[in-house]
């Protein structure tokens, strides 16, 4: 799940909440989308091999 920040990045969260603090856990902090929409395939093919 990306969101954009007021400082003009892109975050990507965590699509589950995490239950100890009950907010989306930050897999990182990128300039721009495409940046993040790669983090984020990155992350999906890591948790399936």
């Amino acid at each position: 799940m990306i969101r954009k920040l007021k400082s003009g990045e892109y975050r990507l969260y965590s699509r589950k909440i995490n239950p100890k603090t009950g907010k989306r856990r930050n897999l990182g902090t990128f300039d721009s989308r495409a940046a993040a929409e790669k983090h984020e395939r990155d992350v999906q093919y890591f948790k399936r091999h």
